[in-house]
């Protein structure tokens, strides 16, 4: 992610450096950014609501910039420790189709960058961020931490800063400032400063106060503050800890609720992170909130800054401070409703989960793609829920399946197989949701490169759905070992496998992007085999059935065969259109293997074109990415055949040592950088004759149908 300075200078992350209403923190900010230019690890320390979040950001997004960025990591949103490498993994935007750890992607990426990674909100996984701190700035030197959270994390040349309490004046144009916000002005009131004072200068115990001023006066707030300290210390205001002036205000604010909003407010906190107002109907409502008046008690929510207001990408969404959350959720278990409302949020994202999965072969693909990436925290709450009940291993199989193009489409391989594993690890329940998480724990393996998983879960699934007389789950097995087949050279088998699946799959009336990806992987196969027109004639019809039903992510894999076909048939103009549509559509869905695979075939195209330099610079490039999804091109002679031709040809017009300089080019180029650079140099070379001694397609098909003398077994995900 790109942002920009107001002086205009660039900057790289995810970090949001506009940081409306920050105010105050005059001696905290300069402190912090001092311990920044010292210190590798910064842990800014202190209570809930006093402001750690917010003045770290700042300080963050207020230094120089170092060279590859600034990116936050939030962390409150997750439960496992397991989960606290795969969160840092998605925050920098990595994808990674491999086997290996989190840990190692991270490693791997880091190595050699300038950058600034700030943890928030650790607290309560202190052990496992501990652990991956210290081995992260053990082995990147260029990497600085700061950690934002309750307490340290306890490390070797950990420079804290615990954050206090606004000072008077500051806590008091903090309150003037969010007064502002509900078109209330407060003049230098000293109802305003005693409150401030009685609030202990606590930013969150403010803002909660402020949000009052809509329905009481400064004089009232202070009054009704008054009463609720003596009511809980006695009158001893000298023993008032900070901590818990904070449960009084949060406490106090929670009184002055209706009903109607203590029972809101109580009933949201079984979110993870953030939501929308369609899922806080249907979760909250019931048992005395009729779902029709959800909005209107949320909106009075907002008002009294309970939960706040987001404009993502996904349209409006909502969210409650760790703080807050954890005083609704013990008014939760009070109420003895917590299982209650547990269940009506599993349910809730389980039925997304499905809405999703049939929304997937849609128009609408690129907008489920976006709002699964949103809802995340509340899918992977809502497994862990159905994993921990007694009753929930087929709802726990149901979910983890259903995500499947999540997993497979949105480069979340690592993530699904967690999930998948765990719930196919339960005791056998309901049969077609244990068949479904099988074959999608088969296909994950099968990008991954692990033949052996693979071959289990698969040999598995079509055993018991024979068994059962599963016909969905037979043709699913069997077009999932096809797929294993082809990667692993076995083309004859490969073929036979495919073409059974895809009969299967027409006997059931099975149509989705599955079985599309089905008849790409024929190509593939027919390809591989010196038939190129049936594989255009295959491709083709996907193409127009992805086009009649807005399919974009198997339709970009038809388009990379196609370009394949095209560059054979002498078409290099046609290819460079082909393979620019199908790495954006790939790029855009986050699919590093039909990224990198389009990315190696311009290449081969590029030098077609008489630019051999720029042709080594995409080769390097893709060599960069192909450590996150697996063995390079899976250890295939056939899939390598395009690339070794290529690199022979740049070699005897450039010589070995330019060559080698141009892949070292392209391999310095990130992931952006290297699509970019693809899609920059495909755009049309209008008049440039294709040179005498350009790339003779007929080579590399010769190539191509020449398997390697032991083929591999190593898997990856297809070319379809």
């Amino acid at each position: 992610m790109r942002s920009h300075q107001p002086d205009g200078t660039e900057v790289h992350g995810n970090l949001p450096l506009e940081l409306d209403g920050f105010v105050g923190r005059r001696a905290e900010l300069p402190a912090l950014a001092r311990a920044l230019g010292t210190a590798r690890l910064v842990t800014v320390t202190g209570p809930g609501g006093i402001g750690k979040s917010r003045l770290a950001a700042r300080a963050a997004g207020g230094r120089r910039t170092p060279a590859d960025g600034v990116w936050r990591v939030e962390l409150a949103a997750v439960r496992d420790p397991e989960f606290v490498d795969h969160a840092v993994v998605e925050a920098l935007g990595l994808t990674d189709h491999t086997t290996r750890p989190p840990r190692e992607t991270l490693l791997a990426h880091l190595t050699g960058r300038q950058l600034l990674l700030v943890l928030d909100g650790f607290e309560h996984l202190v052990e496992a961020c501990a652990s991956l701190v210290v081995d992260l700035l053990g082995r990147v030197p260029g990497l600085a931490v700061l950690a934002v959270g309750r307490r340290p994390l306890a490390v070797a040349g950990e420079r804290v800063l615990a954050l206090g309490p606004l000072e008077e004046d500051e806590a008091v144009e903090l309150f003037a400032e969010r007064a502002g916000r509900l078109g209330v002005t407060v003049g230098d009131d000293p109802h305003v400063r005693e409150l401030c004072r009685r609030l202990d200068g606590i930013p969150l115990a403010i803002e909660l106060a402020a949000g009052r001023l809509g329905a009481l006066s400064p004089g009232q707030l202070l009054e009704r503050l008054d009463d609720r300290f003596r009511l809980l210390t006695g009158g001893g205001r000298d023993t008032l800890a900070r901590h818990r002036t904070l449960r009084t205000a949060i406490g106090w604010s929670h009184e002055l609720c209706t009903p109607e909003e203590r029972l809101l407010w109580s009933r949201l906190s079984v979110f993870a992170g953030r939501f929308d107002l369609e899922a806080a109907e249907y979760v909250c409502s019931g048992g005395g909130l009729h779902s029709d008046d959800v909005l209107d008690v949320l909106s009075a929510l907002l008002a009294q800054s309970v939960v706040a207001r987001e404009e993502t990408a996904t349209g409006v969404r909502y969210r409650m401070l760790d703080t807050v959350r954890a005083y609704g959720a013990e008014w939760l278990e009070a109420t003895g409703d917590a299982v209650r409302l547990r269940r009506r949020h599993r349910d809730w994202y389980v039925g997304l989960a499905t809405w999703c999965e049939l929304d997937w072969f849609s128009p609408r693909q690129n907008e489920v793609a976006a709002r699964i990436e949103a809802e995340l925290p509340n899918l992977r709450c809502a497994m862990e829920y159905c994993l921990t009940e007694p009753d929930g291993a087929e709802l726990a199989r149901h979910l983890a399946g259903s995500l499947w193009f999540c997993w497979v489409g949105c480069g979340r391989l690592s993530e699904g197989r967690h999930w998948l594993e765990r719930s196919v690890e339960l005791e056998p329940g309901h049969e077609d949701a244990r068949l479904k998480a099988l074959w999608v724990l088969g296909y994950v393996a099968v990008l991954q490169g692990d033949t052996v998983a693979a071959l289990s879960a698969l040999h598995e699934c079509r055993k018991e759905a024979e068994r059962s007389a599963n016909a969905t789950a037979v043709a699913y097995a069997e077009h999932r070992t096809g797929c294993l087949a082809l990667v692993s050279d076995d083309m004859p088998r490969a073929e036979r496998l495919l073409r059974s699946a895809l009969e299967r799959y027409q006997e059931i009336g099975e149509l989705n992007s599955n079985v599309l990806m089905g008849q790409v992987e024929l190509a593939m196969a027919r390809a591989f085999l010196g038939d190129l027109p049936e594989a255009v004639g295959l491709c083709e019809d996907v193409r127009r059935v992805c086009e009649d039903h807005g399919e974009r992510w198997a339709r970009s894999y038809a388009l990379y065969v196609l370009a394949y076909a095209a560059w054979s048939e002498g078409d290099t103009a046609r290819a460079r259109d082909l393979l620019t549509d199908s790495l954006t559509c790939a790029h855009a869905f986050h699919d590093l293997l039909g990224s990198v695979l389009s990315i190696e075939l311009l290449a081969l195209v590029t030098v077609s074109r008489g630019d051999p330099a720029e042709a080594a610079v995409l080769q390097g490039a893709a060599a960069s990415l192909w450590p996150s999804v697996g063995l390079p091109l899976f250890g295939s002679a056939y899939y390598n055949a395009p690339h070794e031709l290529c690199e022979a040809t740049v070699r005897e017009r450039l010589g070995d040592e330019r060559y080698e300089e141009c892949v070292r080019q392209g391999r310095a180029l990130g992931r952006e950088a290297a699509v970019a650079r693809a899609l920059g140099r495909a755009r049309p070379l209008d008049g440039l004759p294709a040179p005498r001694e350009s790339v003779r397609p007929a080579d590399v098909s010769r190539e191509m149908q020449r398997p390697a003398a032991s083929p591999t077994r190593k898997g990856g995900e297809t070319a379809g």
